[in-house]
């Protein structure tokens, strides 16, 4: 007589499965510390929204006693931003440079001036009607490009500085800076000539002056976005005044 698991195999029905004991639940893990609720988690919910809550004034000391990322250790000055402080034009870079992390200012220098210069065709000036800042507060040694950890750090300020200023318009420089403020790794090329928003402002991507100072040949497409940058504003019945 063949035996049932031998019949079972031979019809394909194999192998033959068994009912166990039911084992006693096991209790739910408690969560990760890498894990939202993780106190790391909570310290950084809590110093955005203590950050969220600044008045302007206290910004650039706050910046500068910020320890949130390892460029406290490297920087020699914060670099919190300059310019009008109800400006309609915001221009947003990528993080100092070693002239800027020297002054405390951003965009001085070569790259400085050429901006300016960007500035002067459309009728702006630094300080007027326009504020200049950068997604990272503090120099990134050798000028390397800045680290998640690092723009993550810094974005809050830039945040608050957005809702205080509550600009018309922003102008992301260069690809670091479009990165951080539109959440893709597009290229500049690819994100020129197109209104994208931050925090709900109207914002248009362009060439950082630095890349211009390599690559002249690109000057006259940042010209380009800039006059697209006006146009914008026009069309949101938020143009400054414009000379010429």
């Amino acid at each position: 007589m063949i035996e049932r698991p031998e019949l079972l195999r031979e019809m394909g029905i194999a192998p033959l499965w068994r009912l166990r004991r039911r084992r006693a639940p096991v209790p739910a893990a408690s969560p990760s510390p890498a894990g939202p609720s993780a106190p790391g988690a909570r310290e950084t919910d809590a110093r955005a929204a203590r950050i969220a809550s600044l008045e302007f004034d206290a910004l650039a000391p706050d910046i500068e006693a910020c320890t949130a990322c390892p460029l406290c250790r490297t920087r020699h000055r914060t670099v919190p931003g300059v310019g009008d402080a109800h400006a309609r034009w915001l221009f947003v870079g990528e993080a100092p440079g070693a002239d800027e992390d020297a002054k405390g200012e951003p965009f001085v220098g070569r790259a400085g001036r050429l901006l300016d210069n960007m500035l002067a065709a459309l009728g702006l000036a630094r300080g007027r009607d326009v504020y200049i800042a950068n997604v990272v507060k503090c120099r990134p040694p050798g000028n390397r490009t800045p680290a998640p950890l690092e723009v993550a750090a810094c974005l809050p300020y830039l945040d608050r500085q957005v809702a205080l200023i509550a600009p018309a318009l922003i102008v992301a420089l260069g690809k670091i800076a479009a990165a951080a403020l539109t959440g893709t790794e597009q290229s500049v090329g690819a994100m020129r000539g197109r209104v994208h928003r931050y925090r709900g402002v109207a914002m248009v991507v362009t060439y950082h002056p630095a890349y211009l100072l390599r690559s002249p040949t690109e000057k006259a497409r940042a010209w380009e976005d800039l006059l697209f940058a006006r146009r914008t504003l026009v069309e949101q019945h938020a143009a400054p005044a414009i000379r010429g």
